[in-house]
């Protein structure tokens, strides 16, 4: 099988592997709406979702009921009523523009994940490749450059909307990406001028990340979450902002905006957005993972070489290249899916900023903060370095 995939052409491969890449994404990305209810519920003491459920399953004896109250069948409830609930189009809209802002919220969503690495499995050689759509080396830049364009379907559904709160949102979702966007490109400027020592050659590729935090010594195995915890806490509350997770959901505040840019859409149109929103939660997710958490390194100073060397000396299986792939994609999902439930964890815990805090924040607390960071760590570079 494996031969069969590697004699296809290279724009055969490229299309699997991204059609591959999306049909799980975009399923994580429906099933995080169900997560979020569940999580919600957990943390307030309450069972959340746990009545939907596919009859000939609600036969099995204990299984369906357990898989009932668990609430998994709801993935399914939804996306349905999402796809056949009637998609009433308002009179007072602007159609075209309109129909579009779904769309363009879903392309950035979907093709940032060509740029980010998701696994690694280790060559005849011993050598740790990553496993990529483009493994490119303006993998970060291509990342920040495509995301960033989600805000675009924001304003579009705020302006095509015609309406005063939609607009509103959409002003909002343009200003809060300004406002933390510089703060995030600041934040990861110290971890590549770290990366990018001198006698290497020069990189913005996520793999090289993942790559420096597996090397052998204290410094080498260790994690850039407890290198540059400043630089981490900085990304991380970016992207919050950036994916408008509440605190930082001003743009959909309901509180004061009604629904914000998306009070206008219902049914298929509004769960676009939504599963947008959580691709782009997922990829932000998957971009801190290979910055400041290893990537597919299961443990600080235990690179996947490490592991791979050691399941080998259970058996030769485990470390075949395609076992060691599947393990470390495994350890990279882990990770993700942990950070998307802290982000979930902590819109059920932390109260919504006002606006005005949202943006003093932005630009009197955390520019300021990630300014220092960066003289800080190049200044400590340059001596580590010299």
């Amino acid at each position: 099988m494996i031969d069969f995939y590697l004699n296809l052409h290279p724009v055969v491969q490229g299309v699997l592997k991204g059609l591959a890449v999306i049909m799980v994404i975009f399923p994580i990305g429906g099933a995080c709406s169900m997560a979020e209810r569940k999580v919600s519920a957990w943390i307030q003491g309450r069972p959340g979702p746990n009545r939907a459920v596919v009859p000939w399953v609600s036969w099995i004896p204990v299984i369906g009921p357990f898989l009932q109250r668990l609430g998994i069948f709801h993935v399914m409830a939804d996306g349905g009523k999402m796809l056949f609930k009637e998609d009433a189009l308002p009179g007072h809209v602007n159609k075209f523009y309109f129909i579009l802002a779904p769309i363009v919220a879903m392309i950035p969503a979907l093709t940032t994940v060509t740029a980010v690495p998701f696994g690694a499995y280790l060559d005849t050689a011993g050598k740790v490749i990553p496993i990529a759509l483009a493994n490119v080396d303006i993998g970060l830049l291509a990342v920040f450059a495509v995301s960033s364009l989600g805000v675009y379907s924001l304003i579009l559904a705020g302006w095509a909307s015609n309406s005063k709160y939609p607009f509103l949102g959409g002003v909002r979702a343009s200003a809060q990406l300004i406002s933390y966007e510089l703060s995030m490109t600041l934040s990861v400027i110290p971890l590549f001028l770290w990366v990018n020592e001198p006698g290497r050659e020069a990189t913005l590729g996520l793999g090289r990340v993942v790559e420096f935090q597996s090397q052998p010594g204290f410094l080498g195995g260790m994690w850039f979450v407890f290198i540059m915890p400043v630089s981490a806490f900085i990304f991380l509350t970016s992207l919050f902002a950036e994916t408008n997770r509440q605190p930082f959901d001003m743009p959909e505040s309901e509180a004061d905006l009604v629904g914000g840019f998306h009070t206008e859409y219902g049914a298929f149109k509004w769960g676009l957005f939504f599963v947008a929103e959580y691709a782009h939660m997922v990829i932000g997710s998957t971009v801190f993972t290979l910055l400041f958490l290893g990537g597919w390194n299961p443990l600080p100073w235990v690179s996947l070489a490490d592991l791979a060397g050691w399941l080998g000396q259970l058996s030769p299986l485990l470390a075949h290249p395609l076992a060691v792939g599947v393990i470390s994609i495994g350890v990279f999902l882990v990770k993700v899916l942990a950070l998307v439930f802290f982000f979930m964890w902590v819109r059920w815990t932390v109260p919504r900023f006002r606006y005005d805090q949202v943006m003093e924040i932005g630009w009197k607390k955390l520019l300021p903060l990630s300014i220092a960071n960066l003289i800080f760590y190049a200044i400590a570079i340059a001596i580590i370095q010299k």
